[in-house]
């Protein structure tokens, strides 16, 4: 799609397209209400800016449309309509060591016993071994830091997709 094509979409077909980008429903409103856009970048700048606005609860609910890292039957099933983009993000999990994959399991059911969520990190480019690092190192933040690197993250994750959804 192209940026044309993105501001002449229909509502309900931007909500969607948007949608697969972000999970926040505040976001994607305001993504769709804020078209017509001149470019990528003009798109993403607007959704750095409205990220920003953003609060808790909506990290909390965009982290909610997230497969948890390794998790690749949740994939196929709740997450059908960004599956593919999440798989090629979580592609540092093809090849992964058994052990791995064991605590990286182990390590998101923690996580999000302490947290309140999933454990949310830009996936792509990193090994599955990275990710658990990366995990285990956040596990020691203090809960207010914590929700603050996975919206982060997950800013990082929304920019990458909607570069994906405008290729």
């Amino acid at each position: 799609m192209n940026i044309d094509q993105l501001n002449r979409l229909p509502e309900a077909d931007a909500t969607a397209a948007f949608g697969q980008c972000c999970g926040a429903s505040q976001w994607v409103e305001r993504m769709v209400y804020s078209r017509p856009f001149e470019s990528l970048g003009e798109v993403l700048e607007t959704s750095d800016t409205i990220w920003e606005e953003c609060d808790v609860d909506d990290y909390e609910e965009a982290f909610g449309h997230h497969p948890k890292i390794g998790d690749v039957e949740s994939l196929a099933k709740k997450y059908a309509n960004t599956k593919q983009w999440a798989a090629g993000e979580q592609k540092g999990m093809d090849g992964a060591d058994l052990a791995v994959i064991h605590k990286l399991a182990e390590g998101n059911a923690a996580y999000e016993e302490k947290f309140g969520y999933i454990f949310i990190v830009n996936a792509t480019g990193k090994s599955a071994a990275e990710m658990l690092a990366l995990l285990e190192a956040r596990m020691g933040n203090d809960p207010k830091d914590e929700i603050m690197i996975a919206a982060a993250e997950q800013n990082k994750i929304t920019k990458l997709r909607l570069k994906k959804l405008l290729a």
